[in-house]
């Protein structure tokens, strides 16, 4: 496949037109080197990534939630939205430019959230609070979208407070991270998955889908992401839609 089609199917960019823009300004990277040829042909196992001053996100994690806004048919504007795990806040930055209506970033840690988007008066900043204790008292307000990008525990154990507070119809967003997931049996000394490809996605298939599904959420999609983990795993996201009230 041609570089610049590969990178809108892997959702980096809009649309070709752009993808060639930034390869011929020397933005895109295959596998560590720098492209320069939108012809250039890759493979499904090809790294692609986007060079730091191809965007301006307060984070490279952005990326991640842009691919599965390009990709899934979900639409953050005018919506209420939390972003659980929100760290320095690459996904409440993407929400936000997509024209969410409000943003709840809730993360664990603290003094971890951008200082402009701490100070946009769209985004009310719950960090310091763990994504298990998130009451109505923190969200009085019905979510339309919920976003999460999170580590060292599972999905299972950290959504159901948020999913708890979406309304009908509202959508999930999140990256699916099987180092955090699969049992320790298949999970190599650097924290990098034993597991096949195959063996990843049947596990969320079996395990996660069902798990939201008993919490009243039917998935919608599953796709890997664009790019790869900090320490170079392989992540999804997973888009799910809220089908009871």
């Amino acid at each position: 496949m041609r570089l610049d089609q590969a990178l809108v199917e892997r959702g980096l960019v809009p649309s070709r037109s752009r993808a060639r823009d930034l390869i011929l300004q020397g933005q895109v990277i295959v596998g560590g080197r720098t492209a320069s040829k939108p012809g250039q042909k890759v493979g499904d196992d090809d790294e692609l990534s986007l060079s730091p001053e191809a965007h301006d996100y307060v984070s490279r994690a952005a990326l991640k939630l842009e691919g599965a806004l390009n990709t899934f048919p979900v639409d953050p504007m005018g919506r209420v939205a939390a972003d659980i795990g929100s760290s320095t806040g690459g996904f409440t930055e993407v929400l936000l430019r997509r024209g969410a209506a409000k943003v709840y970033a809730v993360d664990v840690g603290t003094a971890q959230l951008h200082e402009r988007l701490r100070s946009n008066e769209r985004v009310v900043s719950l960090e310091g609070l763990n994504a298990k204790d998130l009451t109505a008292a923190h969200v009085p307000d019905r979510l339309g979208l919920i976003v999460s990008d999170i580590s060292f525990i599972s999905l299972l154990k950290a959504l159901p407070p948020a999913l708890a507070l979406a309304e009908e119809g509202a959508d999930l967003i999140t990256l699916v991270k099987p180092q955090f997931e699969m049992g320790r049996e298949v999970i190599g000394k650097n924290g990098a998955v034993l597991a096949s490809h195959a063996e990843q996605r049947s596990f969320i298939q079996e395990r996660i889908v069902p798990g939201l599904q008993k919490l009243g959420w039917e998935a919608q999609d599953l796709i890997d992401s664009p790019l790869l983990g900090g320490e170079g795993t392989k992540e999804f996201l997973l888009h799910a839609a809220k089908t009871t009230a």
